[in-house]
Formats: structure tokens, C-alpha cells, sequence
């Protein structure tokens, strides 16, 4: 097993939580405390429950799904910080991005799991 720090999906939500970082520079006093904070946790619960996956073999599917509803809502706080003109579309788009392919890793874990559970059945 790999340690939790050579993963892609866990370099990939550090590196998103690092763009993050940069994109908020640019919000305003009244969005940086709530909608800000929101999204920090978010993506901070993110790494967590990465770390877990990778960790603990009995929980690894949970960890997994969790992190999986985790990514829904961050694109649910993009979107809301793109719709109310928080953020440029060129952030959005790299944000948009970043959680996709995240997603997408996600989702191929949770699989290549599944069907590893699945043979040991059969």
C-alpha cells in the first residue's frame, strides 16, 4: 500500500486545497468568513477522509463515498462563488477542473474496490 502522501488523489486535493488558497486572496471581507471557511473545512474533511481510505481497509469504501459527497459539495460552492461574481471564470474553470479529475479518481477507487470484493466473493 502506498503511503497516503504518494497518491494522486491525495496530491491532487492538496494542490486543490493550495489553489484555494490563492483564489481567496481575491474575495471580499464578507465572503472570506463564511462561504471561504465553508470551503476550507471542506476540502481539509477531503484530505481526512483521503487519508482514511488509504489507511483502514475496513472503512475504505466509507472513506471513499464520503469524499466522493465531499467533492459534490465543493462544486456546489464554486458554482455559488461563480454565479454571485466571487471569483473569475478563469479560477472557476481551474477549480472546476481540479474537482473533476478528483471525482474522477474517486470514482475509479471506489470501483477497482468494488470488483476486488466482488471476486473475492466468487
Amino acid at each position: 500500500m502506498a503511503t497516503y502522501d504518494n497518491l494522486p488523489v491525495y496530491k491532487e486535493s492538496y494542490d486543490l486545497l493550495i489553489l484555494t488558497f490563492s483564489v481567496v486572496k481575491n474575495f471580499e471581507k464578507q465572503y472570506k468568513y463564511t462561504i471561504w471557511d465553508k470551503i476550507k473545512n471542506e476540502i481539509v474533511d477531503l484530505i481526512t477522509s483521503i487519508y482514511r481510505a488509504n489507511s483502514s481497509f475496513e472503512t475504505r469504501l466509507q472513506n471513499i463515498k464520503k469524499s466522493r459527497e465531499q467533492i459534490e459539495v465543493l462544486k456546489l460552492y464554486f458554482r455559488l462563488s461563480r454565479d454571485l461574481k466571487i471569483i473569475k471564470l478563469s479560477y472557476f474553470a481551474d477549480l472546476s477542473f481540479k474537482t473533476e479529475s478528483l471525482s474522477k479518481q474517486l470514482y475509479s477507487w471506489e470501483n477497482s474496490i468494488k470488483i476486488k470484493k466482488e471476486t473475492k466473493i466468487l
